[in-house]
């Protein structure tokens, strides 16, 4: 409980604002976020996220997870996700913060280890929650107090996350991270199908070709896919679509039909229907609504 609290106080002093703050620690971020927030829509990097206080609620595909100081949050893999501050005032602002997960590092402690690495329990899924461990926090407290002596971040810093990338291998998930570095691992497979799906979304792709880059049979891909991101390709090849129409419309002030065009889109009402089923909006409404109150949408 003291290292939660000590947690809370570097993350608060960090992000002195609302929103998602790179740190100087390469891959580690702090959030922040004074009441509620609309859902925001995200291709999720790997990462670990650790809540100090407040509550978040992520949703993957028709699933739905919270997770608060009790819990913390693990991504696998790239993945759509909605998240969406629940709980959060200015008194008690909802406070996180996000370490990425580094293959590299994590797979020369695989090596290192060997079996010891590697939990009872493997897990498919790409996102999942556990309980929040002790050790884990007081290394994150750790990692955030380099912060505060800039001069240590080079030296410091990566021994502190190695400690972290060990606490995940040997913790109750610990099969589920050693899958992200695994070359003959399912999660690895599915990896490169939706890294090829990442590269290709604007246009169509037949199965085939999909599981072929995957080295799977067409079968296996739907059945292990839809293991891992809780929806079928061709569903998580939309959800990335309707992301970066979003993106563009936003940031690069496109009209509907020009952005659906951008990603993919034949049919300007299919798009506007799929649209307003993910974002709640249509998109012109909904994009007003973004940009009136940007610190509403907080991710991460």
């Amino acid at each position: 409980m003291e290292s939660m609290h000590s947690l809370s106080v570097l993350i608060a002093r960090h992000a002195k604002t609302d929103g998602v703050h790179p740190t100087s620690i390469p891959g580690v971020w702090v959030i922040r976020a004074s009441q509620p927030t609309e859902p925001l829509h995200v291709l999720h990097v790997p990462a670990l996220c650790i809540v100090a206080s407040g509550r978040k609620q992520v949703t993957l595909s028709d699933l739905s997870y919270e997770y608060d100081a009790a819990k913390y949050l693990v991504v696998s893999v790239d993945l759509p996700i909605g998240g969406q501050v629940i709980e959060a005032s200015e008194d008690v602002p909802y406070l996180c913060v996000r370490i990425d997960l580094d293959p590299g590092m994590l797979a020369a402690l695989v090596v290192e280890q060997g079996e010891r690495a590697c939990a009872a329990e493997d897990n498919d899924r790409g996102l999942f929650i556990s309980d929040s461990d002790p050790s884990l926090t007081d290394a994150a407290v750790r990692l955030l107090g380099l912060l505060d002596t800039p001069d240590d971040i080079a030296y410091l810093a990566p021994l502190v996350q190695r400690e972290i990338f060990y606490r995940l291998l040997t913790g109750e998930q610990g099969g589920a991270i050693r899958n992200i570095v695994g070359s003959d691992s399912r999660l690895q497979q599915v990896s490169r199908a939706i890294a090829w799906i990442k590269q290709h979304f604007a246009r169509p792709f037949s199965i085939d070709t999909l599981a072929a880059e995957a080295s799977m049979s067409p079968s296996a891909l739907h059945l292990h896919f839809k293991a891992v991101t809780a929806m079928s390709p061709l569903q998580f090849q939309k959800q990335l679509r309707l992301q970066e129409a979003r993106r563009l419309m936003v940031g690069r002030a496109l009209d509907a039909s020009r952005a659906a065009y951008e990603v993919g889109y034949e049919s300007a009402s299919q798009f506007t229907r799929e649209y307003s089923r993910l974002f709640g909006a249509p998109p012109a409404r909904d994009v007003a609504r973004l940009k009136a109150s940007p610190s509403r949408f907080v991710s991460a």
